[in-house]
This record gives C-alpha cells, structure tokens and sequence, in this order.
C-alpha cells in the first residue's frame, strides 16, 4: 500500500501561485489598512479589495472548493487544504478568494441540497461573489451545540409559514443577502428529535427580521449579529432541502466547514511559530540568544510537534472525505486538536515575544483572541470529546477493537 505524503505536480503549482499571490498582491494591497478598522476612506478600502477579487478570478484561483462546472477550480479537500492554508497567511486571502465562512460552507449547502431555482437564485450570485449570506442556527436560550433544542418555530400559513424565534451569533448577516435559517416546524415532535427542524431561505433585508446589534467579544465588534425574528413570512417554495431536513442539513454543512476552519488555523499556527523562532534567532539576554537557551527550545519543539500532527490530522480527514468515507470521528478529532494546539503555539510565541507579544506592536495579540474562539467555534471541545469517546466505546463494542475509532488506519 502506498502512502504518498507529496501533492500532484499540478496542485504544487497551484499552492505556489496563491502563496504568491498572497505575499506579492493581496499583503502589499492592504498594508496600509489596519485589521479592524482600515485606514484611509471606507471607499478606498472597499475599492482595493474588490479588486484583489478580480485578480483572484484573472489568475484563476476562484472558489477553490467549488467544482469546474460552476466556475471553481475543482478542488478535493486534500488540495483544497494546501490552498486555505496558504490564503489563509493574511486575514483578506480566504474572502479574496471566495472560499472563506460562512460563505464556503453554504455554497456546499446550495450545491447539495438546493433545487435549479433556488441555485439560480441564491448560489450563482455567490459563487460570483456579488452577494453574501448567512447561517442563521445558533440560539441564545438553548445550547448552540445542541441544534435539537431550537426554539425558532415556522408554523404553517396556507402557502407561507410565519416564522418567530431569536438567533444570535450570526456571522455576517448585517452584509447578507440572504440567510439560511433554521426553525422547528414539526412541534409534535418531542424535543430532542432530529426531524424537527427544517432550513428556509429567506431574502434580506425583509420585514421580521430585526438586526438588533452586532455582538461585542473579547477583541471587539466581529460582524456576528443578534437577530430578533417577529412573524416573519416565506414563502413554502423557499424550504431548502425539505421539510424536516433542517438538522441533516446543518450536519452536513458543518463538516467540511469544520476542517476548512482547522485548514486556515494551521496556517495561524505556523505564522506563529515563524515569529517564535525568528524573535528567538533576534532576541539576546544573558549572555546568548533565547534560541540558545533549553526553555526556549522546548516551546519551538512542542510547538513544530503539534503543528506536525495537526497537519497529518487534516489531511488525513480531508483524504477521508475526497475518497466518501465517514470522516466524522477524524473531523471531530480534527476540530478539537487543532483548535487547541492554535491556542498553546500562539500563547507560546507570547511568552518568547514578552511584553512586545503581549502589545498590539505585533499581530500575536489579535490571534490569541480569535484562537480563544476556535474552541467553541462549530462545536465546544467538551461536545467534539462526547462524540469521540461515543464513537470509540460504539467501535469496541462491535468489533472488539477501537482500531476504527482511531482513524482506522494499517498500523
């Protein structure tokens, strides 16, 4: 059996054209613009980063996890792993190329479980990246983590259901062109059933749906809105997937969507650990440099340990998907590693940058506060650890072997 670790020689090239096109276009265009708030005009800003869109589609490196047939570049998730790491060196690369969240997961969602109207409609627009959009599941009263316990009701109209419900943590609904939203529909259903929900599309901005306000986190205003629905009403030929599917649904999209995000904090982690072992290279303090010192080497060798194994984790996952085996377990795996190691090799580079890394003089400070979300972020560590040990104990108990629960792999 072979394993082969190496990319094709046209995905090589590939990677090598967006980390070019990363370090070369997209970095030097938006240097002068500050991470939060850019500076300069508003419209100066916007002008330059919807040109780097162009550029992006000119240069071929458009919606690289779409297929050809709908203008991506055709990508598995192995390839498409070098690729949202690679853009994923800049804040900007994931959007500039069409594939960063919620976007990419919902285009999989459309492609999937849309029918030809509602792609025309909805999909199309996004994939030529002229309209954005949301997912609009998570619920203030009830775990986020437990989709099951929605609160959000559709009730039935004659041809239009009339939706109430409260949603918070909508990522980029205040920009959105539409939403996908989760509501229960079938209110006979006992509670905890995953036949209870169904997914709606539903047009912004429309009457009903109240952005109260953009959430405010530990580093500031993030674009996740609080959304207060008052009988809001769609229309039945705006059910997406069908009806009763709305928790298949959200299963589905979040999968992928879980290990592109743990694709992109690779890169996070990496970028750290490049600033760890240069400041160490740079820094001198009694009488050697810090690369010299044995406190210092632990953190870089803990650090490029972990970074190795959250790569072998995500390509693993991603080889499982591309080949359509159950990658639930590895994804899981994924999602919680990955998530955690991003927070230590940030927190380590910290530590080596001293007071500099603590400052907001270098870019550490802003990553630690966003590595803090990976962790409850499309599932909390603890749920990704429930679901591991059940899967585990499931595989033992059928085969006499957790060998399946492990990644089921020859050795």
């Amino acid at each position: 059996m072979a394993i082969d670790f190496t990319l094709a020689p046209e995905h090589e090239e590939i990677r090598r054209r967006v980390r070019t096109f990363v370090q070369e276009t997209i970095i030097p265009a938006v240097k002068d613009f500050g991470a939060e708030s850019p500076g300069g005009s508003r419209e100066e800003y916007l002008r330059v980063i919807f040109d780097l869109r162009r550029k992006a589609r000119d240069e071929g490196l458009w919606l690289p996890h779409m297929p050809k047939e709908y203008g991506g570049m055709g990508l598995g998730h192995v390839a498409l792993a070098m690729v949202q790491s690679e853009a994923a060196k800049t804040r900007l690369g994931p959007w500039v190329l069409n594939c960063a969240a919620p976007d990419e997961g919902n285009m999989h969602t459309l492609l999937h479980w849309a029918d030809e109207a509602q792609k025309e409609k909805y999909l199309k627009p996004l994939l030529k990246g002229v309209t954005s959009s949301c997912f609009a599941m998570t619920e203030p009263e009830v775990a986020g983590s437990d989709p099951t316990l929605i609160r959000t009701k559709a009730v039935r109209d004659g041809d239009e259901w009339v939706i109430n419900g409260h949603k918070w943590f909508i990522s980029g609904a205040r920009r959105a062109s539409f939403a996908i939203l989760i509501a229960r529909t079938e209110l006979d259903v006992p509670e905890g059933s995953r036949g209870a929900n169904t997914a709606f599309l539903v047009d912004l901005p429309q009457e009903g749906w109240n952005d109260v306000r953009e959430i405010e986190t530990m580093h500031g205003s993030t674009g996740h809105s609080e959304i207060v629905i008052t009988d809001l009403r769609v229309p039945d030929t705006q059910i997406l997937g069908g009806r009763g599917n709305g928790h298949r649904l959200g299963q589905y999209r979040l999968g992928p969507a879980r290990l592109a995000h743990c694709m992109r904090w690779i890169s996070q982690a990496e970028t750290a650990l490049d600033m760890m072992v240069d400041r160490a290279l740079n820094r001198y303090s009694h009488g050697s440099l810090l690369a010299e010192k044995q406190g210092v080497q632990w953190l870089i060798a803990d650090s490029a340990m972990e970074l190795y194994q959250c790569k072998l984790m995500v390509l693993h996952a991603a080889s499982k998907i591309d080949k359509g085996e159950d990658f639930r377990t590895e994804v899981s795996m994924c999602k919680h590693f990955v998530a955690n190691s991003l927070n230590r090799i940030v927190d380590r580079a910290i530590q080596v940058h001293g007071a500099l890394g603590y400052s907001t003089d270098t870019p550490l400070a802003g990553m630690f506060q966003h590595a803090r979300w990976a962790r409850f972020a499309d599932g909390a560590d603890e749920i990704h650890q429930m679901r591991i040990a059940e899967r585990t104990i499931a595989a033992y108990r059928d085969t006499g072997s957790t060998s399946a629960a492990t990644g089921g792999l020859p050795l």
